[in-house]
């Protein structure tokens, strides 16, 4: 069984299944701890009503300490794997991941949020947002794709196909600043098949003015009011040699 005691140990896979080192975990976690904590009063029930007995009564369930259901919701959305095998890995059941995931998401995005790192959704107020940090608006905008389960509907797992990926994937826009090097907006959840570009033209974000914006080449022709963009060049191959 996948523990935060066993994996804490090893600096790359706990990186490579969470995505975050362990000083980032333990940072999150306190923010992770208060927000379960304020969700989830010791002293009343899953239903919201007054205990009669004190809290930690009974059997210890496999994520009865904070750092293990952090662990677990980590892993989840890092590796996105099928319910099934996050049950094998932590020892639970299919039904008992479900109820886990839908619980815990909550807490996270208030931990996020509590420590200011929660990208921003709303394209409008991108601009204001950026503007009343005071920092040199040097952005970096780019899009992310990750797998999903193919659809069974034929339609639909067209509209999922990413053709850039080979596989069937969900898709945002992501503008990242580069001083702090935070996610400051992320957008609205597509499917593979939508082009970059088109997503920031649907998205419609309005940056602060004189913001610098660099971006690659799925975003060409993306050009936004009081923007300068910048788009990295290809390294040309030199004639009569060829890529292996």
């Amino acid at each position: 069984m996948l523990t935060y005691s066993t994996i804490q140990s090893d600096r790359r896979e706990f990186l490579a299944l969470t995505g975050l080192t362990l000083k980032e975990f333990q940072l999150l976690l306190n923010a992770f701890t208060a927000a379960y904590d304020r969700r989830y009063p010791k002293d009343r029930t899953s239903a919201d009503r007054p205990r009669r007995r004190c809290a930690g009564g009974g059997r210890k369930g496999v994520l009865s300490r904070p750092e293990q259901k952090l662990l677990f919701l980590l892993v989840y959305l890092k590796t996105y794997p099928i319910q099934a095998l996050m049950g094998e890995l932590f020892g639970l059941s299919q039904p008992g991941v479900n109820y886990w995931i839908h619980r815990l998401l909550p807490i996270l995005r208030a931990a996020l949020d509590r420590l200011g790192v929660l990208p921003g959704r709303d394209p409008d107020g991108f601009a204001r947002s950026r503007t009343a940090t005071g920092t040199e608006p040097r952005l970096i905008i780019d899009g992310t794709e990750r797998r999903r389960q193919r659809p069974k509907d034929p339609e639909e797992q067209a509209l999922h196909y990413s053709g850039k990926k080979k596989a069937h994937t969900d898709k945002n826009v992501v503008i990242v600043g580069l001083r702090r090097r935070d996610v400051d907006f992320l957008s609205r959840t597509y499917v593979g098949k939508v082009h970059d570009k088109k997503i920031a033209d649907r998205e419609g974000v309005s940056y602060p003015p004189g913001a610098e914006l660099h971006k690659d080449s799925g975003f060409q022709g993306y050009e936004p009011v009081g923007t300068r963009t910048h788009q990295a060049k290809k390294k040309a191959t030199p004639r009569g040699t060829h890529s292996r």
